[in-house]
Protein backbone atom coordinates (compact mmCIF):
# COMPACT_ATOMS: atom_id res chain seq x y z
CA UNK A 1 0.00 0.00 0.00
CA UNK A 2 2.57 2.42 1.15
CA UNK A 3 4.49 1.86 -2.28
CA UNK A 4 1.48 2.58 -4.30
CA UNK A 5 0.92 6.09 -2.65
CA UNK A 6 4.78 6.52 -3.11
CA UNK A 7 4.12 6.26 -7.17
CA UNK A 8 1.06 8.35 -7.30
CA UNK A 9 3.37 11.44 -5.38
CA UNK A 10 6.52 11.27 -8.03
CA UNK A 11 3.88 10.48 -11.17
CA UNK A 12 1.38 12.97 -9.85
CA UNK A 13 4.47 15.65 -10.19
CA UNK A 14 5.38 14.78 -13.36
CA UNK A 15 8.72 13.83 -14.96
CA UNK A 16 11.40 16.41 -14.78
CA UNK A 17 12.22 17.74 -18.09
CA UNK A 18 15.26 16.90 -19.43
CA UNK A 19 17.09 19.65 -21.83
CA UNK A 20 19.91 19.64 -23.64
CA UNK A 21 23.08 21.68 -23.16
CA UNK A 22 22.32 24.08 -26.88
CA UNK A 23 18.42 24.72 -25.29
CA UNK A 24 19.71 25.60 -21.65
CA UNK A 25 21.83 28.59 -22.28
CA UNK A 26 20.01 31.22 -24.93
CA UNK A 27 22.22 33.28 -25.02
CA UNK A 28 25.46 35.36 -22.54
CA UNK A 29 24.93 38.45 -21.35
CA UNK A 30 27.42 41.12 -22.20
CA UNK A 31 27.34 44.61 -20.31
CA UNK A 32 29.60 46.53 -18.40
CA UNK A 33 29.08 45.12 -15.28
CA UNK A 34 29.59 41.60 -16.68
CA UNK A 35 33.02 42.36 -18.46
CA UNK A 36 33.83 43.50 -14.89
CA UNK A 37 32.85 39.96 -13.29
CA UNK A 38 34.40 38.19 -16.13
CA UNK A 39 37.26 40.23 -15.60
CA UNK A 40 38.25 40.40 -11.88
CA UNK A 41 35.84 37.52 -10.81
CA UNK A 42 36.00 35.05 -14.08
CA UNK A 43 32.19 34.94 -13.64
CA UNK A 44 30.16 34.47 -16.96
CA UNK A 45 25.90 35.71 -17.09
CA UNK A 46 23.80 33.86 -19.44
CA UNK A 47 20.33 34.34 -19.77
CA UNK A 48 18.75 30.39 -19.62
CA UNK A 49 15.86 28.47 -20.17
CA UNK A 50 13.41 29.42 -16.93
CA UNK A 51 12.85 25.63 -16.95
CA UNK A 52 16.56 24.47 -16.17
CA UNK A 53 18.40 23.93 -12.94
CA UNK A 54 21.52 24.90 -11.72
CA UNK A 55 22.62 21.27 -12.21
CA UNK A 56 21.77 21.77 -16.06
CA UNK A 57 23.13 25.22 -16.25
CA UNK A 58 26.49 23.34 -14.97
CA UNK A 59 26.36 20.34 -17.73
CA UNK A 60 25.82 23.10 -20.76
CA UNK A 61 28.70 25.27 -20.18
CA UNK A 62 30.82 22.45 -19.29
CA UNK A 63 30.02 20.85 -22.40
CA UNK A 64 29.55 23.71 -24.91
CA UNK A 65 32.38 25.57 -24.00
CA UNK A 66 34.48 22.63 -22.18
CA UNK A 67 35.64 24.56 -19.28
CA UNK A 68 35.25 23.28 -15.61
CA UNK A 69 32.33 25.26 -13.05
CA UNK A 70 32.99 26.03 -9.62
CA UNK A 71 29.51 27.47 -8.87
CA UNK A 72 26.39 28.20 -10.36
CA UNK A 73 24.00 30.74 -9.09
CA UNK A 74 20.53 31.67 -10.66
CA UNK A 75 17.92 34.34 -10.45
CA UNK A 76 14.50 34.49 -11.60
CA UNK A 77 14.28 38.21 -13.18
CA UNK A 78 10.13 39.58 -13.30
CA UNK A 79 9.04 41.20 -16.00
CA UNK A 80 9.38 45.01 -16.01
CA UNK A 81 6.00 47.22 -16.99
CA UNK A 82 6.67 49.08 -19.71
CA UNK A 83 3.83 51.79 -21.69
CA UNK A 84 3.32 51.32 -25.39
CA UNK A 85 1.45 54.60 -26.84
CA UNK A 86 -1.44 54.84 -24.26
CA UNK A 87 -1.27 51.33 -23.28
CA UNK A 88 0.43 49.27 -20.39
CA UNK A 89 2.48 46.56 -21.60
CA UNK A 90 4.75 44.32 -19.51
CA UNK A 91 8.49 42.49 -20.62
CA UNK A 92 8.75 39.01 -20.34
CA UNK A 93 10.03 37.24 -17.06
CA UNK A 94 13.36 35.51 -17.65
CA UNK A 95 16.08 33.83 -16.09
CA UNK A 96 19.54 34.59 -15.42
CA UNK A 97 22.53 32.15 -14.24
CA UNK A 98 25.99 33.37 -13.24
CA UNK A 99 29.01 30.76 -13.50
CA UNK A 100 32.01 30.47 -11.83
CA UNK A 101 34.75 29.06 -13.77
CA UNK A 102 37.91 27.36 -12.42
CA UNK A 103 40.79 29.93 -12.37
CA UNK A 104 42.64 28.46 -15.39
CA UNK A 105 39.58 28.69 -17.51
CA UNK A 106 37.98 31.27 -19.78
CA UNK A 107 35.42 31.63 -22.45
CA UNK A 108 36.27 33.95 -25.15
CA UNK A 109 32.86 35.70 -26.62
CA UNK A 110 34.58 38.38 -29.13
Amino acid sequence: MADEVENTKTEAAGPAVKLEAYQVILRPLISEKNVHKVERLNQYSFEINPKATKEDVRHAVETLFEVRVLKVRTQARRGKHRRYRFRMGELKSWKKAIVTLHPDNRIDFF
